[in-house]
């Protein structure tokens, strides 16, 4: 009996996504076979970038990450705030984007009373961990801190990031924020507008570690120099 020929193909090795940086109207790519993602569209034959960002090519799909930007709510977003204001049935607060948010009395746990002095629950300059619950067609953002993850922010420190760069500090399934977590034994909570929440034992070191996120958010191989400068601190301590 003949021996069947048994046909070996090599397999092709997946190339990196190619990625580079466009401005609003740039003509991305000039394709019908490419599909556009998030801060793209399409025109005829040309994907055309929406918003200055990083272009990156992923299979058949073209995205665009903005380099900057004011925090755009959305409803169940967790964000961190600043009490700016207090009404008669409800809280002002500013969430680091373009409209100021509420925390109606009723979003509140616990009961308050009528006329009650809404200041000994949260004060002007309090910072809380809130969730979205609404945002309205004329931009009227609602919060509520019923959810089991809301609360006053009464210790620790608040660290700024640039909202769009959020996903690169929790990284993929959450693998860069852990990493951050369990080498620096710090606490973290992080906003979708941009404020993160720290405390723990070396606060120190893992505000270094977002600042680094802030400042290379798009530079290959960030994991490991955010691990390897991890280390180098960690060891200084020591």
């Amino acid at each position: 009996m003949d021996k069947e020929e048994i046909k070996v193909e090599k397999v092709k090795e997946t190339s990196p996504a190619a990625t580079k940086v466009v401005v609003p109207g740039d003509i991305i790519k000039e394709s019908m076979d490419i599909l556009p993602g998030t801060g793209a569209f399409r025109e005829g034959k040309n994907i055309i970038s929406k918003v200055l960002g990083i272009a990156k090519t992923d299979g058949r799909v073209i995205s665009v990450t903005p380099l900057s930007g004011v925090y755009s709510p959305q409803k169940w977003d967790y964000v961190i705030g600043e009490i700016t204001s207090i009404n008669f049935s409800n809280w002002s607060v500013d969430i680091s984007g373009p409209y100021e948010a509420t925390l109606p009395i009723a979003e509140v746990k616990g009961y308050i009373e009528r006329d009650a002095d809404l200041s000994k629950h949260y004060a002007i300059g309090e910072l809380i961990f809130a969730k979205i619950v609404d945002v309205s067609k004329t931009k009227y953002i609602t919060l509520t801190m019923k959810d089991m993850k809301s609360r006053k922010i009464s210790d620790g420190f608040v660290v700024d990031l640039t909202p769009s760069k959020v996903p690169r500090l929790i990284g993929k399934a959450g693998s860069m924020i852990t990493m951050i977590k369990q080498r620096t034994n710090c606490f973290l909570s992080v906003g979708q507008n941009g404020r993160v929440w720290l405390k723990g034992d070396h606060e120190d070191i893992a505000c270094k570690a977002i600042k680094m996120i802030e400042e290379h958010s798009h530079t290959p191989g960030l994991t490991d120099k955010i691990s390897e400068m991890l280390d180098k601190e960690l060891r200084k301590g020591k």
